[in-house]
């Protein structure tokens, strides 16, 4: 196959892999949210949403190895038991709300099935696809991507075309903080540590071996799946922005219900009738391709651990699906407030490995890395009490912390440790942390 075919079907897996429940209904809602503060909105959520996630493959194409990999410069315990937390995240939350997305906007509504029947069919066809595990960059890239592409151009072209252009005044305060909040919750920078693994892995099972060649193959294909990520997230956001008064949004449903309320409109309104079809189709299949990276890079990750046994892989395969059966039975907006807490601790870490992993190494010495992931981890704290109601407890601390109001207080921190342990000689920083 020429090389140039091998990096589009990768660029496609990847955009693929990426794009799930969260990607399709977040961007609509905060569009219409953000109103005529759309462009910033568009903008800070293509930096947690796009930059740091494509950022996270190219240092998987620099490390070409494990998510261990991301955080052994830390330490080996560290990294064992970040890699299982985030693991254990990915199969206990965005994976079951990817069959819980799919269950209620694409087969509730024509069918009236239950979410039990919805989430095992789901997670049975999730399984064969990760037994299949060579097969899976070809079968996404080659045609579920494309398709998918298409439909959500078809969506946003036509319906940027039909709408009146008249926006919402924005209700947000801070719309480019509004918007990196927004994209924790596309779950996008651990989806990055997730499948990077992933399609290096699919790369080597296909005969790609050489490091280098590999190492081009993921950067060109991130660059590309970058820019689809980029262009179908403004897209989105713009047509949030520009309906405007031409969907009614009903204010009692959940936020994720909202979402998925406006966008079956904006469907309809740009489609006819034919877009609630379109809607259900296209959300089932971007769900199903991130449940299946998600579970096949979880499956690897145990199969490594346990010296490449196939049958850790396969019983790790097995488990996860089981788990999504059953969390994917809760509703999508219970499946988000879970996620909280979590995406609140875990992905500021998550960023600052990737961000260190892809820096020079001599601006990245174990050193380095050990003083800003514990800066960020101590300053992550006041955000994930906050997070699960105990903000109070700390509300004493936190108007001395930068940023801490927008729940970026671990940001300035993180720099200032990065900055000092880089002009710091490091012999003296080497004493100061032992």
């Amino acid at each position: 196959m020429p090389k140039y075919q091998d990096t589009l079907i990768t660029s496609f897996a990847l955009f693929s892999l990426f794009f799930g429940a969260g990607n399709l209904l977040l961007p609509p809602l905060l569009g219409n949210n953000a109103g005529d503060n759309w462009f910033w909105v568009t903008i800070g959520f293509a930096i947690t949403a796009v930059v740091i996630p494509i950022l996270g493959i190219l240092a998987h194409a620099r490390l070409q190895g494990t998510m261990y990999d991301f955080g052994k410069k830390v330490s080996p315990a560290f990294s064992t038991i970040y890699c299982i937390i985030v693991y254990l995240i990915s199969i206990s939350i965005p994976s079951p709300r990817t069959a819980s997305a799919t269950h209620e906007i694409a087969i509730h509504p024509f069918f009236g099935t239950k979410p039990i029947l919805t989430s095992s069919i789901y997670f049975a066809l999730v399984l064969i696809f990760v037994l299949n595990r060579s097969k899976i960059l070809s079968f996404i890239g080659k045609f579920l991507t494309p398709l998918i592409v298409l439909m959500l151009f078809g969506v946003i072209g036509i319906g940027l075309l039909t709408t009146n252009g008249e926006m919402n005044t924005s209700t947000f305060d801070a719309p480019l903080v509004s918007g990196v909040l927004e994209g924790y919750q596309t779950f996008d920078a651990i989806g990055a540590v997730v499948v990077g693994a992933v399609v290096i892995i699919s790369l080597n099972l296909r005969g790609h071996h050489s490091f280098d060649a590999k190492k081009n193959i993921i950067r060109k294909s991130g660059f590309i799946a970058g820019i689809g990520l980029l262009l179908i997230y403004a897209g989105l956001i713009s047509i949030g922005a520009f309906f405007g008064n031409d969907i009614t949004i009903d204010t009692s449903l959940s936020g994720d219900m909202q979402r998925a309320n406006l966008l079956r409109g904006i469907s309809i309104a740009s489609l006819g009738t034919f877009g609630n079809k379109v809607l259900s189709i296209l959300i089932a299949l971007a769900c199903f391709t991130t449940a299946v990276g998600i579970v096949t890079g979880t499956a690897d990750y145990f199969k490594g651990l346990f010296k490449g046994s196939q049958k850790v892989y396969v019983i790790t395969g097995i488990l996860a699906c089981a788990v999504g059966v059953l969390i994917g039975q809760l509703d999508f907006h219970s499946i988000v407030i879970i996620a909280i807490p979590a995406l609140m601790f875990i992905y500021p870490i998550t960023i600052i490995l990737i961000l260190l992993n892809v820096l020079p190494e001599k601006y990245a010495s174990s050193t380095v890395f050990k003083a800003v992931v514990i800066t960020t981890m101590i300053f992550s704290i006041p955000d994930f009490l906050g997070s699960i109601g105990l903000g109070e407890s700390i509300a004493g601390v936190q108007p001395y912390i930068p940023l801490s109001n927008y729940s970026l207080g671990w940001v300035l921190p993180a720099f200032v440790a990065f900055i000092v342990t880089n002009v710091v000689p490091k012999n003296s920083s080497a004493k100061v942390l032992e």
